[in-house]
């Protein structure tokens, strides 16, 4: 076991029959998490990089079985934010520090070309990063958001077992979400995917084949999670919550793939008080802490368990920079450029 650790820390790479060894074994599970922590610090160092995270609509074309916001779901309160709204609030981020925006959205057909150019355009003339999370669109759509100066992409692909996806994500097509994934790299945006943990049907193997696949994509940030079911949902009786595993699944993504960005999610937090801390000791370095109000936190909800809203978010920043400084890391001054620099070397 030790012998598998070692040789991950030395060549980043491991294959299908090793991971699935590692992720079953809970004995090591204290060595793996140290091991992923020495990697993040060599490679990324201990700069904790801040995306400010726009939960912009929650009006959603899918109807994803694990998702609170489906389609289907009548229980939910549909909003969409107006432009002007949602670049006011990436200014207002800008002025307590932050230097990227993460626009997320349902897949809600409202946003078009031209309203999405225009958002993206004008965030980016504020002198801000533009991570984009809203789902499936087409070449020319990612290539006209690419022209208005979005610069990172995430997609996840939450998993690569081609039969448990069709079955979870009813009317979608895994292949056109590999496609995008592959546009999306087409077009030189910083692309990011990720998986859930825990999912109703997967396996160890299935999550060993996840990790292979971010490393086959060369992905510049992976977003995993663990799967927590929502009671409007037709995986409300699911177990799900598989903390444990989801921060060993980190853990070995960061060993594959040393320098890339790995988000600690407020779904760790969801699950644990502390899980976003513990989240960043195991080879995390990104946190996306939530821009928008309380209410409307409420009505993304993908999930239950979200993080509530301080009453400012000056004061969330403040708390955040405490709770960093606990486990002896701080917030990084800049755009995360320095994870970035280091990404685009090792693509050389």
């Amino acid at each position: 076991m030790h012998q598998l650790i070692e040789k991950a820390l030395k060549t980043h790479s491991l294959n299908k029959e090793e991971l699935v060894f590692l992720l079953r074994e809970k004995q090591i599970n204290d060595d793996l998490f140290v091991a992923a922590d020495t990697v993040r610090k060599q490679f990324v160092g201990d700069a904790i990089y801040l995306r400010g995270l726009i939960e912009f609509s929650n009006i959603c074309k899918n109807n994803c079985c694990y998702c609170g916001i489906r389609r289907d779901n009548k229980n939910v309160s549909r909003y969409r934010m107006e432009a002007d709204d949602i670049v006011n609030l990436s200014a207002h981020a800008k002025e307590l520090g932050f230097k990227t925006i993460v626009l997320q959205s349902g897949e809600d057909l409202y946003f078009d070309i031209p309203k999405m150019q225009d958002i993206i355009s004008r965030i980016k003339k504020n002198g801000m990063k533009v991570t984009l999370s809203i789902g499936e669109k087409s070449f020319a759509e990612y290539k006209a958001y690419k022209e208005a100066g979005a610069d990172r992409y995430l997609l996840r692909i939450e998993t690569t077992d081609k039969d448990l996806y069709h079955q979870l994500d009813p009317g979608m097509q895994w292949e056109k979400r590999r496609q995008c994934l592959l546009d999306l790299r087409a077009l030189g945006y910083e692309v990011g995917s990720g998986s859930m943990v825990g999912l109703p049907g997967q396996s160890l193997e299935t999550i060993a084949d996840d990790l292979l696949f971010f490393k086959e994509l060369k992905i510049d940030m992976a977003g995993i999670g663990p799967f927590i079911p929502h009671p409007d949902t037709p995986l409300k009786d699911a177990p799900g919550k598989a903390f444990v595993l989801s921060l060993k699944v980190m853990a070995l993504a960061r060993l594959l793939l040393p320098d890339i960005n790995i988000p600690a999610t407020t779904a760790m937090e969801a699950l644990h008080p502390q899980g976003r801390l513990l989240a960043l000791q195991c080879g995390a370095n990104v946190v996306m802490p939530n821009l928008n109000t309380e209410a409307l936190r409420k009505r993304y909800d993908l999930y239950p368990g979200k993080e509530k809203a301080y009453d400012s978010l000056r004061n969330g920043l403040v708390d955040l920079q405490n709770k960093f400084r606990s486990i002896g890391r701080s917030i990084s001054p800049d755009y995360g450029c320095h994870g970035d620099y280091l990404r685009s070397l090792s693509k050389k």
